[in-house]
């Protein structure tokens, strides 16, 4: 009998283990972390920073040494090798040597390049880091906003309810039933609207993930505070100079195209190439009856230059203009750094000081006057349009307010990844701000 009473418990938990899992809130640290691990560009991006570390030991070898092995003077009407004193069956072996000097420059240049794959890969990461920031704080957005129209529609079905009631005690109008009817229709689409896209952004933000588009996502109730620390715009500017991988890997470029100049400039010089054969061979020497020798041979030879003006003077041309293309591109690369910055960080105040005026100011004001208006119409001295219109105010306030927050946040995104310092603006945690505004909402029920 107690098996059959508790029998029921172990599934019971199970179930509601399997639950809390899959609604677990995803922070936006955990966001990022899920991406760096899991997004598949990022790591594709490694690989290909990992190719190039291996470039540098190949083009900094001597090629392979040739081996040969060679019949040499066989006569065409016997093939014999001992016939004539020309015949050698002969095994040689050759070397080719750059100009001391070019192997180096050449492994130089490679790891250069290589150096600049890898801030390609770290700038990769830290855009990947900023999208996901983008995404996430653009679904905060959303859910905040599909919360207030879900409290809004509550708050019109009691004002529906009020005209209704005053309507049948021959206090009000139907056109007043109808017109919170019909705001009530214009919430419902907003909400629809509001669900498309938060299915478009969170199939998005699955993507960077590197998840199922599809997977459902659930935010905390509590989000990052924005802090009003002035943003040191200057400072900013002189650390990205120096960490931000974008520009880090032109420095690369720059110097790897130095590396080509001074190569082609080595085109110049001749490259060699070493030889040695030992030829075997067989037979009687008739002059002398005895054995004929071996013979051995030694070459060095190499290649002539004489054509520079239309072949090296060209390659030196082309190297230098390929190193000033690179010059200007990390010029252009830092003029972008910093616009990006001074865009974000004008947005990011922009953003605070609204939201300072919605919080302290628009939204209280709005609470209060929707209060009044709701008590003076429910005693005939307000009429019904200006209560929905200040209704719908309050409304348009809040959708607006979670606007400003979620583009708060983005700014504050894009400040750290221009900059590439995390650090960019501080944070703190703390409950939603919205915590007393949806207590005051749900007074006016």
């Amino acid at each position: 009998m107690h098996i059959l009473k508790t029998g029921w418990l172990l599934p019971a938990l199970l179930s509601c283990t399997t639950v809390a899992f899959a609604t677990t809130p995803l922070t936006l640290k955990q966001a990022e972390q899920m991406a760096l691990q899991n997004n598949p560009g990022l790591h594709a991006q490694g690989q290909q920073a990992e190719a190039m570390r291996a470039i540098p030991a190949q083009v900094g070898s001597l090629p392979d040494p040739v081996l040969s092995l060679n019949a040499m003077n066989l006569p065409v009407d016997s093939f014999s090798t001992s016939q004539e004193n020309m015949t050698q069956m002969q095994v040689a072996f050759s070397q080719a040597l750059p100009f001391p000097g070019k192997l180096g420059l050449r492994q130089q240049a490679a790891e250069q390049l290589a150096a600049a794959a890898a801030s390609d890969s770290e700038e990769f990461r830290l855009l990947l880091l900023r999208h996901v920031r983008l995404r996430w704080w653009n679904l905060a957005y959303l859910e905040r906003a599909l919360e207030t129209v879900q409290h809004n529609q509550v708050m019109l079905r009691h004002l529906v309810r009020v005209a209704e009631a005053k309507y049948k005690t021959g206090g009000g109008l139907q056109q007043d039933v109808l017109l919170a009817q019909l705001e009530l229709s214009k919430l419902l689409e907003r909400e629809l609207s509001l669900k498309s896209d938060h299915l478009r952004e969170q199939a998005e933000l699955n993507r960077l993930l590197g998840r199922g588009s599809r997977e459902a996502i659930d935010l905390p109730e509590s989000l990052p505070e924005h802090a009003e620390t002035p943003v040191d715009i200057v400072a900013l500017k002189r650390w990205a100079e120096e960490h931000r991988p974008l520009l880090t890997g032109f420095e690369q470029r720059i110097a790897a195209a130095e590396s080509m100049v001074s190569l082609a400039e080595k085109d110049y010089y001749p490259d060699f190439k070493l030889a040695a054969a030992y030829g075997f061979r067989q037979g009687i020497n008739p002059a002398n009856r005895q054995s004929r020798p071996d013979l051995a041979s030694l070459s060095l030879s190499f290649n002539m230059p004489f054509n520079s003006g239309g072949k090296q003077d060209r390659a030196v041309d082309q190297r230098r203009a390929e190193k000033e293309r690179a010059r200007l591109s990390k010029q252009d690369a830092v003029n972008q750094v910093h616009a990006e910055i001074d865009i974000a960080a004008a947005e990011l105040a922009m953003a605070l000081e609204q939201l300072s005026l919605f919080r302290h100011g628009i939204i209280p004001q709005a609470r209060q006057t929707t209060a009044s208006m709701l008590a003076g119409y429910q005693v005939n001295k307000v009429d019904f349009l200006n209560l929905v219109r200040a209704r719908l105010n309050e409304f348009n306030n809040d959708i607006q307010y979670w606007h400003l927050y979620a583009r708060a946040g983005q700014a504050q995104a894009r400040l750290a990844a221009a900059s590439a310092k995390e650090q960019a603006v501080p944070q703190a945690q703390r409950d939603s701000v919205f915590g007393q505004t949806t207590v005051e909402m749900g007074s006016l029920r």
